[in-house]
């Protein structure tokens, strides 16, 4: 069964006042806060810039390149719908919320889940403020297929293998829920002072920045309305082939979604539903290689779902292992050694090729990136939390989640991950052309 939102200004309670908080969410389509509040009245849309509560995970300079241009894109969509994304830079969220209650009147906040450390201590912290305050908070899933607490073994534990995690959701009865974007916004009035900033005063590039983010342009189309085309494109073009050239480091070899899927530009059940129709499609022609390639990408979303799972189930994990068997290993904690390894200096072409493409372009393939995390952590024997803070700073898509799942997968610290002295050999003679102009 479909279950279809679209808003109207007839079914519109004009006595509602909602704050929508924008965060990881910044599309329109499929966005179940923004339906709930255009439902119920007038909106209040706002994303808060609080650099200090990001704390260690501060994002890297080309993920604030792409949280900036995103953020233009959702500005434009907004106003093209009558109503206006209000920036705010501040050194508290809390805070800034308040002030934009007290400023409108507003007695609702709404926003989407999010499942990192720093995310959900803070988003607890803010629903108890408010509801002593007398405001209603409403929080919804549009980010996963499946909360992270509906999952769980017959025993009622949380899983702590994929596999076993992935086959209990696949097994799932899942309604294909669709949250249409509403044809027109009731912009809340403002009879307060609410400190609003431009993009530019987020600060999220400094002038030092331009030059290299610039380039990034070329490559990239950050927002959401780009995100739609190019699942489009993938599901369309290349997810047939998918089984036979994920593995290929050039070319169109891998959907290219992961920064999209981060700033939740676009929706999970919108990549997942799409795969799916293609898979029945290609079950009907007999399509094998169509249907196996299916099963493959729906598995690399299954990791996205499952490393928020994670995440939320044992958050310690981005500081200490999920297996208490490495806590005692001797990791060598050689900075010079971590530094040959950021700058492409090892010696080895593949992993030094690999190092000098993420830092100049901000991504490297998936295979290119388990085998210079393999190196890292099994070959010169680094801390694991180094790469992944790493990793975070560098990475276009850089995930949080997705970030703490690979390493800790690489470095043996999950009951299916690799054991520690399996190496993925860096010592490949033969480095694929994409990645020759990095070797010098």
């Amino acid at each position: 069964m479909n279950s279809n939102t679209s808003v109207s200004p007839e079914n519109m309670s004009s006595s509602s006042k909602t704050i929508v908080w924008f965060r990881r969410d910044l599309r329109i389509d499929d966005n179940p806060a923004l339906a709930a509040a255009a439902r119920d009245g007038s909106v209040f849309p706002v994303y808060i810039w609080c650099p200090k509560e990001e704390e260690q995970f501060y994002p890297g300079r080309v993920s604030r390149w792409w949280l900036k241009q995103s953020l233009a894109h959702l500005e434009q969509s907004l106003k093209s719908l009558g109503a206006e994304l209000v920036l705010i830079k501040t050194h508290s969220t809390l805070s800034a919320l308040l002030d934009c209650i007290k400023a409108t009147g507003a007695t609702k906040l709404v926003f989407n889940h999010l499942y990192d450390p720093v995310s959900l201590v803070r988003d607890h912290n803010i629903k108890e403020k408010l509801a002593e305050a007398g405001i209603s908070v409403r929080s919804y899933n549009g980010d996963l297929l499946y909360e992270p607490w509906e999952i769980y073994d017959e025993k009622g534990q949380a899983f702590t293998t994929f596999d076993a995690y992935w086959d209990k959701c696949l097994n799932m009865q899942m309604e294909p829920i669709s949250f249409l974007p509403p044809w027109r916004l009731v912009q809340v009035a403002v009879t307060g002072t609410v400190e609003r900033c431009s993009i530019e005063d987020l600060g999220l590039e400094n002038e030092t920045e331009k030059a290299s983010n610039a380039l990034l342009g070329r490559a990239w189309s950050p927002g959401w309305g780009s995100a739609d085309k190019a699942i489009m494109e993938f599901v369309e073009h290349n997810l047939c082939d998918y089984s036979r050239s994920r593995l290929k480091v050039g070319g169109n070899s891998t959907s290219l979604l992961s920064p999209y899927l981060h700033f939740g530009e676009l929706s999970v059940r919108k990549v997942f539903q799409s795969a799916r129709m293609k898979q029945i499609l290609w079950r009907r022609e007999q399509n094998s290689q169509g249907e196996e390639s299916v099963t493959l990408f729906l598995k690399a979303v299954g990791l996205r779902e499952y490393s928020r799972y994670l995440t939320f189930n044992f958050p310690f994990t981005h500081e200490r292992p999920l297996l208490s068997n490495l806590k005692y290993f001797p990791w060598n904690a050689d900075v010079n050694r971590f530094k040959a390894w950021r700058q492409g200096r090892t010696g080895y072409p593949l992993v030094d090729a690999g190092m000098r493409e993420l830092w100049a372009t901000g991504w490297i393939h998936n295979r290119i990136r388990v085998i210079v995390s393999s190196f890292a952590v099994k070959f010169l024997l680094l801390p694991w939390r180094w790469g992944m803070k790493y990793f975070w700073h560098t990475l276009l898509d850089a995930d949080l989640e997705c970030d703490i799942l690979g390493w800790q997968y690489i470095s043996g610290s999950l009951p299916d991950g690799h054991e520690l002295e399996r190496l993925d050999s860096p010592q490949v003679r033969r480095v694929p052309k994409k990645l020759i102009n990095y070797i010098y």
